[in-house]
């Protein structure tokens, strides 16, 4: 069985800067009847997935095509359709195999990887974050991810650009992720 992770536990283990205590109570509440963690924040700045179509799109598995996010462009590639969708199911299932070492979960149900695009010289380019900027393995997680994408048969060359904007939150894991941790 999976260790049970506590919201709270979570964000120690993702080096979260913020020291408070949450008492455990509200941990256990439904997310309607807890504090407002994000009061900090106007409402328009709190992502949802009515105001995010990004958000939307990756809560419900599918890829948000108006900005491209995490999936190759189409239009005037030398590549074939079934060739992208090939490389896309491959690099996604070699994504899978690096995991953050402090927590249980692969970097891509994590939510780490924010873009990829496939060239037609057939180099890949992945836009990535850290779970926080101060991460211990921020300088050999790129290379892993380089590492991991160079196995996709067919793939020349990969580069990392590792961004911290927007920042990561737990909003970008999968739901795969959160039953892992045992965040539902």
């Amino acid at each position: 069985m999976a260790p049970k992770f506590t919201e709270e536990q979570l964000s120690g283990l993702m080096h979260s800067q913020n020291d408070e205590m949450q008492d455990e109570t509200q941990l256990e509440a439904p997310v309607s009847q807890r504090k407002d963690e994000f009061a900090f924040m106007e409402e328009s700045q709190v992502a949802t997935t009515d105001n995010n179509p990004s958000l939307a799109a990756a809560v419900n598995g599918e890829f948000y095509t108006e900005d491209g996010l995490n999936k190759p462009e189409v239009e005037g590639s030398e590549l074939s359709q079934e060739e992208l969708e090939r490389f896309t199911d491959d690099l996604i299932a070699a994504f899978k195999t690096v995991y953050d070492p402090e927590i249980p979960v692969d970097i891509y149900e994590l939510g780490l990887i924010y873009k990829v695009d496939i060239s037609d010289e057939r180099k890949v380019d992945i836009v990535m974050t850290l779970t926080a900027p101060g991460c211990p393995v921020a300088g050999e997680m790129p290379g892993w991810i380089e590492d991991a994408a160079r196995t996709v048969p067919g793939i020349a060359d990969a580069s990392v650009e590792l961004v911290f904007d927007p920042p990561w939150g737990p909003e970008r894991m999968s739901d795969e992720a959160r039953v892992a941790l045992n965040m539902f």
